[in-house]
């Protein structure tokens, strides 16, 4: 069974919706090991109200934090301290989705980041990218960081208004395959995603 691990180049670039998408299409268990802030609508939250199938599990989260800061400052908060060692695949016979929180160097603690936390979990990353100025840097920047540290790419998904000079420049660089991409939706619900979701292959 596959651990796909849904990063992004930063901050509400789409890793939630399109670890959406991609629950619906594989039929896929979900997980987001940490959730910071949001307690009341986590992410784990969102993707069970977008997701329409009845064989996904959403596993409840390893660390969730009160403040909506990067993982380490609102362990500080909380008086908790992450462990890498404490965070365990759920147990399941299904593929797993599992979200990331910010982008790959995002701090767990003062000794690791989200990209020691995929490395730990044996999972291989699809990478989000939202076009912005700046995000071809930023997408090419951590595409050069998961190779670097021997993490296996599937592939990229542009998420937001479409820009086919920044696209194309990226997969030129990159040589990493466009999964799918994900246009301006006036609404995000559990039949947006099913459109997506029967339309891409993974």
């Amino acid at each position: 069974m596959r651990r796909i691990f849904v990063t992004g180049i930063g901050t509400g670039v789409g890793k939630t919706v399109v670890s959406a998408i991609l629950a619906e299409r594989l039929k896929a268990d979900y997980w987001k090991p940490v959730q910071s802030g949001d307690l009341d609508c986590t992410d784990t939250m969102k993707v069970r109200d977008l997701v329409g199938n009845s064989t996904t599990v959403f596993h409840p989260e390893r660390y969730k934090f009160t403040q909506p800061l990067s993982p380490h400052a609102a362990a500080e908060v909380d008086g908790v301290t992450v462990k890498l060692e404490e965070f365990l695949t759920p147990e399941t016979n299904n593929h797993l989705i599992i979200e990331g929180a910010g982008g790959l160097l995002v701090p767990l603690n003062k000794q690791h980041l989200i990209a020691d936390l995929i490395s730990h979990l044996k999972a291989s990353v699809i990478l989000v990218s939202r076009n912005y100025l700046g995000s071809i840097n930023h997408t090419l920047l951590t595409i050069q960081e998961l190779r670097r540290r021997n993490i296996p790419v599937l592939g990229l998904v542009f998420n937001g208004r479409s820009t086919p000079q920044t696209e194309a420049i990226i997969q030129h660089y990159s040589q990493l395959p466009v999964l799918f991409s994900v246009k301006e939706e006036k609404e995000i619900n559990k039949h947006t995603v099913l459109k997506y979701a029967k339309n891409i292959e993974i």
